[in-house]
């Protein structure tokens, strides 16, 4: 009977240790990539190679995966972030709005002491510091961030235990291993950006490759154990089989699977924040004279059941090259079929882990795309991005006609782990998961978001741009951009009645010119960006 008794108790402890056993959480953050431009979103326009508006199903991007990611989960209609990276980047990393962060604009960012007690951009965990790989960490979760970075401040001090980062920014100056790379020269006594693999002048911006041929760092990885930031290829096998073929998002995904699999060993979750750069423009080394802004990916095809990846073959140097038909053609389709491709990846490993019933997968973007919505404060066209979250156990599945901003997904990610915030600890989300996992209808009644010191603001009837046009919204058009304008001496008592409750949300975060840095700091940048929004007075409310 004891024996007996023994086994009943060992049994329940085990059903009991797996019902308690916590999810792991895949974010996957592409960049500079509106809603449009995922099938499932069904615009009847989208973006060619060359940042123009088309219908041409030549340049639509072929999404399987995530097509059924987002019916077997959900997926917003209505998702917004910031109008571009470095702001959508600090509210998805830290649940806030910029008058909390004080990062407004990508070069519009406030000044704050950081950990040692310089004054420079203020870094998020410094105003924030509790963020998504903070909260994952007190919760027992093994954390690990790849792909673009672009944060102020040491990366481990946002949360994360390991990383394997393409930085594609001036700070890898130093790589010893690849020389697609841009830096300036005197010539002719001018200041000349130079393609150091040709030595030619170079008509882009300054920038290190984060596509072919990468620039690849790892933060504390096994591998370089006396090295907390290790340039890669940094072993005998990695440095035999680096090249030109060498993509930098496969690069990544390689490293998140290691560190998944070391922390199934470890019997321990796993937290993945994986912000790749696919969805955004770089220069095209392979062809210095391609005028189109997304350069090709390694060649993909889908057969209904699974992808098969053709093995790139490139030859040359020097800016001559030879792709040998290997790689696909440029254009934002392309790399919205990778990242489909690297969704699939996931869900495979995710199988041969046995945890595909116990991950909880978000796939979304950080602004609108290149040309499209970028950086502007047009209706919603920089803000409204695509949001898929894949969640076991959600009551809601397909399509969610819901309000959600990116600033929502620390507290959702936060109520999914068991993570509680103080009660003093403000934030401007709101956690999805009773909406997800319960009966309720709506999330939001408004959306905010800003590009620097414009506002912008929509609830279900009405949006108010950054310009401060008003659109209307109940004729939702098939591109998601032709909205009405509003003229108010027609409006209904409900588009009034909506826009008195809009306006009155508009002052709480109306600080850019009263509260530009961090408390007690004065230091002000030289030069701001051009806005729609001249001056504190220059307001709706």
């Amino acid at each position: 009977m004891k024996i007996k008794f023994f086994f009943v108790v060992i049994m329940l402890t085990s059903i009991i240790t797996n019902a308690q056993k916590k999810p792991n959480v895949v974010i996957f953050f592409a960049d500079d990539i509106s809603a449009r431009e995922i099938p499932i979103y069904n615009s009847s326009v989208w973006s060619d190679p060359w940042r123009e508006n088309t219908s041409d199903e030549k340049y639509r991007a072929k999404t399987p995966n995530l097509n059924k990611l987002a019916n077997d989960g959900v997926w917003i209609t209505t998702a917004w972030a910031a109008t571009v990276c470095n702001p959508s980047r600090s509210m998805m990393l830290s649940g806030r709005y910029a008058y909390q962060t004080k990062w407004w604009n990508n070069k519009d960012k406030g000044y704050g002491p950081d950990e040692n007690g310089k004054i420079n951009t203020w870094p998020v965990y410094m105003s924030s510091p509790i963020l998504l790989g903070h909260a994952a960490q007190k919760m027992g979760y093994g954390t690990f961030w790849a792909g673009k970075t672009q944060m102020a401040g040491s990366y481990e001090k946002h949360g994360f235990d390991e990383g394997c980062f393409t930085p594609g920014g001036l700070q890898d100056k130093d790589n010893p291993y690849a020389d697609f790379k841009h830096v300036y020269k005197k010539v002719n006594g001018k200041r000349v950006l130079i393609n150091v693999d040709t030595g030619k002048p170079a008509d882009t911006y300054m920038q290190h490759s984060w596509y072919w041929y990468p620039h690849v760092k790892l933060m504390n990885h096994p591998s370089s154990p006396n090295d907390n930031y290790a340039w890669w290829p940094n072993t005998k096998e990695s440095k035999k089989n680096f090249g030109l073929h060498t993509y930098g998002p496969d690069v990544e995904l390689e490293f998140v699977f290691d560190f998944m699999e070391r922390q199934q060993k470890a019997d321990k979750p796993f937290f993945i924040y994986h912000t790749t750069h696919l969805g955004h423009d770089g220069f095209n080394w392979f062809n210095p004279d391609d005028e189109s802004s997304w350069p090709g990916t390694p060649k993909v095809t889908w057969d209904g059941k699974k992808y098969t990846r053709q093995e790139p073959k490139i030859t040359g140097d020097k800016g001559v090259y030879n792709t040998h038909n290997s790689i696909t053609e440029s254009g934002m389709h392309s790399h919205v079929n990778y990242i489909d491709y690297q969704v699939w990846l996931y869900q495979q490993k995710f199988k041969e882990l046995g945890v595909e019933d116990n991950t909880i997968f978000i796939f979304a973007a950080d602004n609108g795309t290149g040309g499209y919505g970028k950086n502007k404060g047009i209706q919603q066209r920089g803000c409204h991005i695509p949001l898929i979250i894949y969640a076991p156990g959600m009551k809601k599945q397909g399509e969610q006609d819901i309000l959600v901003s990116i600033a929502d997904v620390l507290p959702t990610f936060a109520d999914m782990i068991g993570f509680e915030f103080p009660k003093d600890y403000k934030l401007d989300g709101k956690s999805l998961k009773p909406y997800l996992f319960g009966d309720k209808t709506e999330h939001r009644k408004w959306l905010y978001t800003y590009r620097g010191p414009e506002q912008l603001v929509r609830g279900t009837k009405v949006l108010k741009d950054g310009a401060d046009k008003w659109w209307d919204l109940t004729n939702f058009p098939k591109d998601l951009t032709s909205y009405d304008t509003i003229k108010w001496g027609e409006a209904s008592k409900e588009f009034k009645a909506e826009k008195k409750e809009l306006i009155k949300v508009l002052p709480q975060y109306d600080f850019y010119y009263d509260a530009y840095n961090a408390p007690g700091v004065d230091k002000m940048p030289k030069k701001r960006p051009r806005y729609a929004r001249k001056s504190k007075e220059d307001k709706v409310y």
